[in-house]
């Protein structure tokens, strides 16, 4: 009788490997990791990395402008012009200190809240009232800038240049026309860029994407920008 042989072949079975899910790297090798992507950088947009390296810059300058007052005004052996007279305004017979300088920093603060919501409705893609808000924005903001063209037409009518004035301390004039106008021309950049971006929202520009962090970043540079004026407001006006 034959013996027949069971002979068992085992044959192993395949399994998926699990797939493993790697964290972005860190430290050096993480920092070059973003920044030769080409599109973002430590984990947000190049646009609002630039802005903030951007920002960065602005504030070191700003800083440099203010320290110098500082300096330059607590070292001065000439007697320093009273900003509570110097900027008052002549109302109904009587000069009310820092009247005007008081409706400007309302204004310009005013104009964060309004591009909070404008940011915040263009996450919302509700785009018509994003650029409604940025619109009521930058007119906050042109209303600003000529009641500064405002207060500068008064002094340089009262005799306040930048090499000198009657009032007192020779360096009041060029500290004011340089610190007040520089921050000015970001208003008025400013203005500029928004309109830029609220021309993109109408035109839905952002809408087959889906993303709006332009309208982010473009409210990145204006809460900047008042947040500037409240150090000029509190250094150079109410010092």
């Amino acid at each position: 009788m034959n013996t027949m042989n069971k002979i068992t072949v085992s044959i192993p079975q395949l399994h998926e490997a699990p797939v493993a899910l790697t964290a972005p790297p860190g430290g050096l090798r993480g920092m070059v990791t973003d920044w030769s992507s080409d599109r973002q950088a430590f984990q947000v947009s190049w646009g609002k990395a630039m802005m903030w390296v951007f920002l960065l810059s602005d504030t070191f300058i700003f800083g440099s402008f203010l320290t110098g007052y500082m300096t330059v005004r607590a070292s001065t052996t000439v007697a320093w012009p009273n900003p509570s007279e110097v900027f008052a305004l002549h109302v109904g017979g009587a000069n009310i200190p820092l009247l005007l300088i008081a409706i400007m920093t309302f204004v310009l603060i005013s104009s964060s809240g309004t591009m909070a919501m404008a940011v915040n409705c263009a996450y919302r893609r509700d785009r018509v009232n994003a650029a409604t808000l940025m619109i009521v924005t930058a007119t906050f903001g042109e209303l600003f800038v000529l009641m500064q063209a405002f207060e500068w037409s008064k002094l340089i009518l009262e005799g306040v240049r930048p090499w000198g004035n009657p009032m007192g301390a020779a360096q009041f004039g060029s500290a004011f026309f340089m610190i007040t106008g520089f921050h000015g021309l970001h208003v008025t950049c400013g203005v500029i860029y928004l309109f830029v971006i609220v021309r993109r929202v109408l035109r839905s520009d952002y809408e087959k994407s889906g993303n709006y962090q332009n309208v982010e970043i473009a409210g990145l540079y204006w809460h900047f920008v008042d947040l500037v004026w409240v150090f000029i407001f509190a250094f150079f006006y109410l010092w």
